[in-house]
């Protein structure tokens, strides 16, 4: 037997698996591609900078007079360190400004949170550094989006498809708006960066609503994750009937990202045209033809803080959408009748100060013909117009109420594409049962359980640790089925 210590909580727990089994680590087993120096990112930028894909440099774009407006990431991703994209990228793209003329005193600072929370000053300091927040944030130049702002938003109309498009009025005002964004696998649309980041980062719920919805989620070009799903194409669609409502593109600088948010590689420009290159690069790290076999059985663990916040590991909502997040990365390598083992404490808490919302949509869940997820749907604008949760969202830092529903319309994913889903070392194990989970109290009996009702007994079995602590890649198969689905939502026939 092999011995593994997967995540949980706040530590660990031990699992005994078969001597069979596999395992994957993000950066460790596929190795990534070679990230540039540290001594050769300030060449890189300015290469970068210099010869924009499909727009004119910097430099040529703005007057003295021009208001700019960078909209750069919140800490969900991306990294902090001293040498992060969104750091060097801003610093050397201020040098640009500052050469051309542009006054400090007409730049302005928006972190794209969407229906994130708006960000502490501790995590705008994170963000940008304390050289940069001591330079901009005392004179109110750093600020958060905020999609319930109706003073500060735009309505644009809709797209030629019909979805409505918001827009944040400074972003929309801006005579260079300026997108930092990360080119990292997401199980949302394939990829971070370029349009996703407007089309998600600077808008309101209703535009999110008309994508982070079950009538896009659950298709059948959704999973596995990929670059050509109808969510991508709204994406698109969506920011590009902004710059058409502007008048003018976003300028873009995007940096492809290792496990280590590393920067593989920098693009700048107009997205429409960098976005395509950026991807090929980035595709390399992203999805990792590597598994020789389908896998009947998938083990890791949850911590109970990461990505989305603390608690993201016991809620038992965010526990759905984390479980779906895999099964989207990992649907090319796992067999039909695959289960998943996670362990989690699963102890009730639900951190309502982050997530005031979702309590109550747990329980209404278990209540009032609530079969599946989706049935949840329905009371997605009653949420969202809840005056108490937008509150919260504006002045607690707290999710706006919607995003609850993008996560339900995704944690539903796990149940379509598995046999059964174990959750390990419950402390409170009627929240995930309340889930449509089952319960166990050690990895091996999950394990035996499912080899009776399900995999038979010599099941393939992947063990994933560390899965939520690394920057996660799409696993493909070595050798790729004809019929499997290719990174930009192609059948291989």
């Amino acid at each position: 037997m092999k011995q593994f210590e997967f995540e949980y909580g706040q530590g660990t727990l031990s699992a005994n698996l078969p001597d069979s089994t596999d395992v994957f680590i993000p950066g460790e087993t596929v190795k990534d591609p070679a990230y540039i120096k540290e001594k050769d990112l300030e060449k890189a930028y300015k290469e970068s900078l210099a010869h924009p894909i499909g727009m004119k440099p910097i430099a040529k774009l703005v007057k003295k007079n021009s208001k700019v407006v960078f909209v750069v990431p919140d800490r969900v991703k991306g990294g902090e360190q001293e040498t992060s994209h969104r750091k060097l990228s801003v610093k050397y793209i201020l040098e640009e400004l500052y050469q051309a003329g542009v006054q400090k005193k007409n730049i302005l600072f928006i972190i794209s949170n969407g229906l994130h929370p708006k960000s502490k000053e501790s995590d705008i300091k994170a963000i940008f550094g304390e050289a940069l927040f001591n330079e901009f944030y005392p004179s109110g130049q750093m600020i958060s989006h905020d999609s319930e702002d109706e003073e500060h938003m735009v309505d644009l109309g809709y797209t030629k498809h019909g979805d409505p498009v918001f827009m944040n009025k400074y972003v929309y005002e801006a005579d260079l708006p300026i997108l930092i964004g990360h080119v990292q696998g997401n199980p949302y649309g394939g990829y971070s960066g370029g349009y996703k980041h407007s089309a998600t980062g600077i808008t309101n719920w209703r535009c999110i609503a008309s994508h982070h919805v079950p009538s896009v989620m659950h298709r059948a070009d959704f999973t596995p994750v990929n670059n050509g799903s109808l969510m991508r194409d709204k994406f698109d669609e969506i920011s590009m009937h902004m710059e058409k409502k502007m008048g003018h593109p976003f300028f873009c600088c995007d940096a492809v990202l290792d496990t280590q948010s590393r920067q593989i590689a920098i693009f700048s420009g107009y997205a429409k045209k960098m976005m395509p290159e950026s991807w090929k690069v980035a595709d390399q790290r992203t999805y990792v033809h590597w598994a020789k076999k389908k896998y009947d059985v998938l083990v890791f663990g949850m911590p109970q803080k990461f990505h989305y916040g603390d608690g993201m590991g016991t809620n038992p909502i965010m526990m759905m959408q984390a479980l779906s997040a895999q099964v989207l990365r990992y649907k090319r390598i796992m067999s039909e009748r695959c289960v998943i083992i996670c362990a989690s404490t699963c102890n009730g808490y639900f951190h309502d100060e982050l997530w005031p919302y979702l309590r109550e949509q747990y329980e209404l869940f278990q209540k009032d013909h609530m079969d599946t997820l989706p049935d949840m749907n329905r009371y997605g604008e009653y949420f969202s117009t809840n005056e108490e949760y937008i509150r919260k969202y504006r002045y607690c830092n707290a999710f706006h109420p919607f995003h609850g529903f993008s996560m339900m319309s995704c944690g539903h994913i796990a149940e379509m594409n598995t046999s059964a889903i174990y959750i390990v070392g419950a402390q409170e194990p009627g929240y995930a049962r309340g889930m449509g989970l089952k319960t166990r109290a050690t990895f091996e009996e999950a394990l035996e359980d499912a080899k009776k009702k399900f995999v038979g007994e010599n099941p393939n079995i992947l063990a994933l640790p560390m899965t939520f602590k690394k920057a996660a890649v799409h696993l493909c198969m070595e050798n790729p089925d004809e019929d499997e689905m290719d990174a930009y939502g192609h059948r291989r026939k």
